[in-house]
């Protein structure tokens, strides 16, 4: 427990499934937590006592990634309890799959206005608050952004090709000031949010396993390590990147 220690990370939508995941394993290398959310306050109170139980410092704080005013306080909240921040894990994100003819203003905005716009509020606070040695934003992409075509995953899939851009660009604008932006793009991964959706046991579960070649489903932690690898100074060579943790899906 030492790669992180004396960092302090905020995870977005951190209650739950991936962002659950990497902000237990940021807080068992020894970085004092952030765990946000939204309105899942058990869930977000479970991952902190997870990271407390084994030693590690974390907070809960509530927060609407699509509001200005909530990440304001987040990210105030982060420095007050913990005098700074280094690590933005842009978690937070939503899915909902429509064909064509059913997509909705409503569902449109709503996908975008967490999974897009959230990332920019949220980095646009961390990026306040982190200090002259600068700091690691790690956005959580897809592989439904460029490897897996979906049909009927038009606009969550454009939400993530949006974020592959928005590492791009903001790794080079942040680059200067020695802030790192990086992806990381899932393949499918067991999460409560998978399940609820009926994927867990459906067709689509066996064919997402048939084209993955380590033959089975992510699961959080998979993602976590590479979270963590990230936020670490082994990972200091890096911005601009995209990378993949899809267990070789094709």
């Amino acid at each position: 427990m030492s790669d992180l220690k004396g960092k302090v990370a905020v995870v977005t939508g951190a209650s739950k499934g991936i962002g659950a995941g990497v902000a237990k394993a940021l807080g068992a290398e020894g970085a004092a937590v952030v765990v946000n959310y939204a309105s899942d306050r058990s869930g977000a109170d479970k991952v902190v006592a997870a990271i407390k139980a084994k030693g590690g410092k974390a907070i809960a704080v509530q927060g609407d990634v699509a509001k200005a005013a909530d990440m304001q306080k987040l990210f105030a909240t982060a420095k007050e309890s913990f005098g700074g921040v280094d690590v933005l894990v842009n978690n937070a994100g939503v899915y909902k799959f429509h064909l064509l003819e059913d997509v909705t203003e409503d569902e449109f905005h709503r996908l975008f206005n967490i999974n897009v716009l959230g990332t920019v509020l949220a980095t646009r606070e961390a990026v306040k608050y982190f200090g002259p040695n600068g700091g690691s934003v790690i956005n959580v992409g897809s592989n439904a952004s460029a490897e897996a075509t979906v049909p009927t995953a038009s606009v969550y899939s454009a939400t993530k090709g949006a974020i592959d851009t928005l590492t791009r660009v903001l790794a080079a604008e942040l680059g200067p000031r020695k802030i790192r932006v990086n992806v990381i793009a899932p393949g499918g991964t067991e999460t409560e949010g998978l399940v609820t959706a009926g994927v867990k046991g459906s067709e689509f579960e066996k064919a997402l396993v048939e084209r993955t070649a380590l033959g089975r489903l992510g699961q959080p932690d998979d993602i976590a390590r590479v979270a963590v690898f990230l936020a670490s100074d082994a990972s200091a060579w890096m911005t601009g990147e995209r990378l993949g943790a899809t267990g070789g899906y094709r």
